[in-house]
């Protein structure tokens, strides 16, 4: 399997790195899109990445466009979108494809690392998908926009649902359990 840490990816600036520029901290790798009903998302991002980027933790926004065509933008689009709406403060990279033909070697070590996602309580998002014919792929696929990947030192520590918001416990416990293992 490729080692996380030296996948390379574009910054919105198309400048080249990868995730040993974040060496040492805690991770959250997220596949984003601005016309998602889970786009309101972003501001809980924004609430978690102020709360706990001074103890070593980023957020990185991935924007997609493999779901329902959700992310269409433009590079430059996504950054002034999530800025005016949003007022992200996290990097939103250049766009990727997370899922299917052409899918990027960081989605693709991702979901070979963490092939099952903590799921919401009472979740009816895969059967809401699967009901308008908008669920495709196996079950190691990335499902929807806004899965979000818990890495740190280039490992996945846990993949929680789209439907996982940013603030539920389940996603804050894991981030504060993995910034005390520091």
């Amino acid at each position: 399997m490729e080692n996380l840490n030296q996948i390379n990816f574009n910054l919105n600036n198309g400048k080249t790195t990868n995730l040993s520029a974040y060496s040492g901290k805690v991770l959250l790798l997220v596949n984003v899109a601005s016309q998602c009903g889970l786009t309101p998302q972003y501001e809980g991002l924004e609430k978690i990445y102020s709360k706990y980027k001074d103890n070593g933790f980023e957020v990185i926004g991935f924007p997609a466009n493999e779901f329902g065509a959700q992310e269409p933008g433009t590079n430059a689009e996504i950054q002034e979108f999530c800025q005016l709406n949003y007022g992200v403060k996290f990097p939103v990279v250049e766009k990727i494809v997370v899922k299917g033909e052409g899918i990027h070697l960081l989605y693709k070590t991702l979901t070979a690392a963490k092939p099952a996602a903590v799921q919401a309580d009472n979740s009816g998002l895969a059967a809401n998908l699967e009901k308008h014919g908008l669920l495709s792929g196996g079950p190691s696929e990335i499902m929807w926009n806004f899965e979000k990947f818990l890495v740190k030192d280039g490992v996945v520590i846990e993949r929680f649902a789209p439907d996982i918001s940013p603030e539920d416990p389940k996603l804050t416990q894991a981030i504060e359990s993995a910034l005390k293992g520091k």
